[in-house]
């Protein structure tokens, strides 16, 4: 009987320990060895607290080798990648280069790369040349878009309109730089000698703003042996008048033109920083009116929340894939499942007002109709309190207290699945009066926050 071949997974959270779970019970195509620890959650954050990505790669690089992996891999944009390409490079197993991976996460780097391969797929955009908390200075250009060199969920990313409100957005409390800086500095010390050429990651950029209709989408696939192929592409709808994303669909409704586009930037732009294998997952702007597509930023690892996305429409198993490519084999041939719906979708509840109480997390019983409901359904809760949820709508304008994943027959459907679902928790659905369509633009952001968070008290 073949021995089961041992996959090292760092950073699994979430989606990925579902699909992690489902692989070795169900399919049996590895048995996999864990190792990081999950950000957002106490005490496992505490790691924080002197982590450096070479010693901890060197320490799972030894686990490796004892344990007979055969390869080793992550989701995880913060520390995981990169861990895992400097795993794959002590252990000689397939991955991508470390040096490919930082170039791809390092956001300015990447703008200048991508200014020289996919010009007309770039947008404008500058260091903002202040360290954290000084003043800004004069001159600058409003509106613009403002977010860390290095980072991940959309942290600090937002549009700033004025000199003041960017002076506000980048002034932060003791506690604030603490968390700033042991975020960042593992991948800054690791750039340092392996990218130095990119610079400090301790900064902030800013960008040109997207246009306010623009539609906002995610290109996701793999590169083999320098191939780049496409697995999907997945839709992004914001809360109306806001940054903050309410869900995620697929099948997409970008025309196969624009989606054709959005993957021959990603074949120039992986192939100018030597990402030669690995998952990726593009994120784009399409313009309909201009009909201008420009890159947002590309991750240089699988988005494992669209995973189950695509596993419902497409019967393809994106984790199981990966596993194959960390190994060295085809994705392609994994085989496929049958599809369970015609559209299916992330959805992420939110509330805006820091000053009023979050929803309620769905006791057992609540759980328990769920399940018997949604059968195929997922539910992840993100309960947050204290300086965690301050730090929430500081550095993202909202807190997300949940996602639900969905599928159905259609998207009218859908739509209806949502309404029954977040009725069961007393949750507002993350859907507009009109299923299928685009927030619209001119949607004030008081009125959705008014709408969308439940008084002290409410359930």
């Amino acid at each position: 009987m073949t021995p089961v071949p041992r996959v090292g997974w760092l950073f699994a959270y979430d989606w990925d320990r579902l699909a992690l779970e489902a692989i070795e019970r169900d399919a049996g195509l590895a048995r996999f060895d864990h190792a990081g620890f999950d950000l957002f959650s106490f005490p496992s954050n505490a790691a924080l607290v002197g982590f450096d990505l070479e010693r901890f790669a060197e320490r799972q690089a030894a686990r490796g080798r004892r344990m007979g992996w055969q390869g080793v891999l992550s989701h995880h944009e913060q520390f995981g990648a990169l861990a895992a390409a400097l795993v794959a490079e002590r252990l000689g197993l397939p991955g991508a280069t470390p040096e490919s991976v930082m170039a791809a996460q390092h956001k300015l780097h990447a703008r200048q790369v991508l200014q020289k391969v996919a010009p007309e797929a770039n947008v404008a955009s500058r260091e903002l040349p202040t360290q954290y908390g000084e003043p800004i200075p004069e001159g600058l250009p409003y509106p613009s878009f403002v977010k860390p060199v290095k980072a991940a969920f959309s942290v600090l990313a937002r549009r700033v309109d004025s000199r003041a409100e960017l002076q506000a957005h980048t002034r932060f409390g003791r506690r604030e730089l603490w968390v700033i800086r042991r975020l960042v500095e593992p991948f800054e010390r690791v750039c340092r000698a392996r990218l130095p050429q990119a610079g400090s990651a301790h900064r902030m950029l800013l960008e040109e703003p997207a246009p306010a209709h623009a539609s906002q989408y995610n290109l996701d696939g793999w590169v083999q042996d320098g191939q780049v192929h496409a697995l999907g592409v997945v839709d992004a709808i914001m809360y109306p008048g806001t940054q903050a994303f309410m869900r995620w669909e697929h099948p997409s409704r970008a025309s196969d033109a624009v989606q054709k586009r959005a993957l021959d930037v990603a074949r120039r732009f992986l192939g100018a920083i030597g990402y030669r294998h690995g998952f990726f997952n593009l994120e784009f702007f399409h313009d309909a009116a201009s009909d201008r597509l420009t890159v947002i930023e590309c991750n240089p690892r699988l988005a494992s929340q669209f995973a189950d996305l695509y596993r419902r429409v497409q019967g393809v198993d994106a984790h199981a894939m990966a596993v194959a490519l960390a190994r060295g084999e085809a994705p392609e041939l994994v085989p496929r499942c049958e599809p369970t719906a015609g559209v299916a979708a992330s959805l992420v509840y939110r509330t805006f007002d820091p000053l009023l109480a979050s929803p309620p997390q769905p006791d057992a019983a609540a759980r328990s109709r769920f399940a018997a409901q949604h059968p195929q359904g997922l539910l992840f809760g993100f309960p947050k309190q204290g300086h965690s949820l301050a730090r929430d709508f500081k550095w993202t304008g909202s807190h997300r207290y949940a996602i639900v994943h969905l599928g159905a027959a259609d998207r009218d459907e859908l739509h209806h699945q949502a309404e029954r679902a977040s009725a069961l928790f007393g949750w507002p659905a993350p859907y507009f009066d009109h299923p299928g369509e685009h927030a619209p633009a001119a949607a004030p952001a008081a009125d959705w926050r008014n709408r969308f968070t439940p008084p002290l008290g409410a359930s």
